[in-house]
């Protein structure tokens, strides 16, 4: 856990790592059929922000990449496989984050709910469609924004006087 995560224990934290594996179960599985190109990109996703990203995030996402194929596999075992039953109950583990990100100094959660919805969106859009047109399902465009996270914004800056 990095220095940015030490007002959580390591249970909250992770919880926060986990929810990459749920975005990626409830995105791809949104429309019945868990694809594997879904399941790819996600990976590649999630190894490519531990670099990329905001700094602060970089520790986070690689230790979200230190075992995200084996969580992403538990979970997938864990969850029913009944579309509606899954995705309510992967709407009800991701609802259980708010009180955690709620204790993030705000400019890291803000930053955090960013890097989830983000994610959400390059799974949803990593298959399907026309040479990358309409790749976003209805059933997958009620997700991506997950609505079952509280929105955090960016604090604004102080006025200067």
């Amino acid at each position: 856990m990095t220095e940015h995560f030490k007002v959580l224990n390591d249970e909250e934290y992770k919880s926060l790592t986990d929810a990459i594996s749920l975005i990626t179960l409830l995105i791809a599985g949104a429309d019945g059929d868990i694809e594997k190109e879904e399941l790819d990109w996600a990976t590649k996703i999630a190894n490519i922000r531990s670099y990329a990203l905001p700094e602060r995030l970089n520790e986070f996402y690689k230790d979200v990449g230190a075992d995200f194929t084996e969580r992403l596999e538990h979970y997938t075992h864990v969850t029913s496989s009944a579309v509606t039953v899954r995705m309510t109950e992967i709407n009800e583990k991701l609802s259980k984050l708010n009180p955690i990100l709620a204790k993030l100094p705000q400019e890291l959660g803000a930053t955090l709910y960013n890097s989830y919805t983000s994610f959400a969106k390059h799974v949803a859009k990593s298959s399907g469609g026309f040479l990358g047109f309409f790749a976003v399902g209805p059933e997958e465009e009620k997700w991506i924004s997950l609505p079952m996270l509280t929105p955090i914004e960016m604090p604004e800056e102080e006025e200067e006087a």
